[in-house]
């Protein structure tokens, strides 16, 4: 007697016996679980092997089956999935500073920290209309071109100017997208790449992500200093950089009309890649150089533009500007990944960036960015005096401030939320070990300047508390 019925028998009769048994007791041998039930051998093995497989019992050659330990009551019957730890070795991602800049802050805690406007500052109704009129279109939900509507397309390459077509131009869903897939075509896993120090957090996490290493450039006030950036080009032999010349984040620096030359130069010399992150172009209050790729006659940047940073972080759509091999590769990195950007969400930024309500946007956000800075530099001043900030931008969403040298900034972030108020620690932005403590404060998120007023106030109460506890 040894066929399914038989095994399903006898592994039903021995789960009773194992739930009857302490943990640890021991089954009957085989040779008497035969002869009681009749069965073969190879049944009663068959049987005992199902239980053990349940996690019910565990098996000890020349010993015998014992009954195991079950989960503690109220444990649930969740599975053991710790064999993904060694499976999927350490290929791990870390989204920990990414995730903090856009997680919402808890009741009552006012955010100084974040990249996106607050939702009052928003053209919600406006995009609200757009997508109205937008699905409403022919073919709205049909398959769009690969690459991107080609009005959309249009208008990227209108914006950037300097010899820019629609052509070489490719649509993606937002900034952050657009890294990942600049990141992965132009470079190999374990391959260096060259970034600003400090930079934006999530191109450090995309690029570790791909398997690349980030090896630091330093900037000033000018933006990246040319003479450090030849030298890492020469050392490491990368074959990519990536800056922000336009409102670095988190510093504010513009990369000045000289430095952008030399940077276009260092990086020909080394049959280099520029990818050209200007992801502040619609939140500047000033004059500003020429985006790279308009002084590029070589393939060498690899420019992005995103609209998220300036409406919503929902109109996640993007611009990659390419030519040559770079960009069919691009292209193809997108089909492969991703297909295409939703045409609905083409059609509503098409629909919303050719109406009146996106110049009213424009400019009502450009205005309210002058008073939140200034409001926010004044806070700053009056409630962390000890503290410096080493730029004050024309335009942009954060000030870079230098913290006084015994502040442990961890210690202050946390002290901060505990206080209701949150501000983005200094160590994310670097690659590397960071010169000094600084953090990154947000004037942009708060609902109102009142509340960003206070928000600072409690920061300033948090850094005053600390630097009374080490006796200055």
């Amino acid at each position: 007697m040894n066929d399914d019925s038989s095994i399903v028998r006898i592994t039903g009769l021995l789960r009773e016996e194992a739930e009857r048994l302490r943990p640890g007791a021991r089954l009957p041998s085989s040779r008497e679980l035969t002869r009681r039930h009749g069965v073969s051998p190879v049944t009663v093995s068959r049987a005992i092997a199902a239980l053990a497989a349940e996690g019910r019992v565990v098996t000890r050659p020349g010993s015998g089956a014992f009954v195991a330990a079950l989960p503690a009551a109220g444990a649930g019957d969740a599975p053991d999935l710790s064999w993904q730890t060694v499976s999927l070795g350490d290929r791990w991602v870390d989204d920990s500073a990414v995730s903090g800049l856009l997680t919402p802050p808890p009741e009552g805690v006012i955010p100084l920290t974040g990249g996106y406007l607050n939702p009052g500052l928003r053209p919600s109704k406006a995009l609200a209309s757009a997508a109205a009129r937008a699905v409403r279109r022919p073919d709205a939900w049909a398959l769009p071109p690969l690459n991107g509507l080609a009005e959309l397309r249009r208008w990227f390459a209108n914006e950037v100017g300097g010899g820019v077509t629609q052509a070489d131009v490719l649509i993606v869903s937002g900034g952050q997208s657009a890294l990942t897939h600049a990141f992965r075509a132009l470079a190999a896993p374990g391959e260096p790449m060259l970034v600003e120090t400090p930079t934006y957090p999530g191109a450090l996490s995309s690029a570790r992500a791909a398997g690349l290493r980030t090896v630091a450039v330093p900037v000033d006030r000018d933006g990246v200093r040319p003479e450090l950036l030849a030298e890492a080009f020469a050392v490491t032999g990368a074959r990519v950089f990536f800056c922000q010349p336009t409102l670095h984040n988190p510093t504010g620096a513009v990369l000045s009309a000289s430095r952008r030359e030399q940077v276009l130069a260092i990086a020909r010399a080394a049959g280099a890649f520029v990818i050209e992150d200007d992801y502040a172009r619609y939140l500047t209050t000033g004059a500003v150089p020429p985006s790279l790729v308009t002084l590029d006659t070589h393939g060498t940047v690899i420019h992005i533009n995103s609209l998220s940073k300036v409406t919503a972080p929902s109109m996640r759509v993007a611009a990659v500007i390419a030519r040559g091999p770079a960009a069919r590769r691009l292209r193809a990195g997108q089909v492969v990944e991703s297909f295409f950007v939703a045409r609905p969400l083409q059609e509503t930024a098409l629909e919303f960036l050719g109406s009146p309500a996106w110049r009213r946007h424009r400019v009502s956000v450009t205005a309210e960015l002058t008073v939140r800075r200034e409001a926010l530099a004044a806070a700053l001043a009056r409630h962390l005096p000890s503290a410096r900030v080493g730029l004050v931008p024309e335009g942009g969403l954060h000030l870079w401030v230098r913290l006084p040298g015994e502040v442990d900034e961890t210690a202050l972030v946390e002290s901060a939320q505990r206080a209701g108020v949150l501000v983005s620690p200094g160590t994310i932005y670097h690659s590397a070990e960071s010169p000094a403590p600084h953090i990154r404060v947000t004037h942009i998120a708060a609902a109102h300047v009142a509340e960003l007023a206070e928000g600072v106030r409690r920061l300033g109460s948090a850094l005053d508390t600390q630097l009374a506890a080490r006796g200055r």
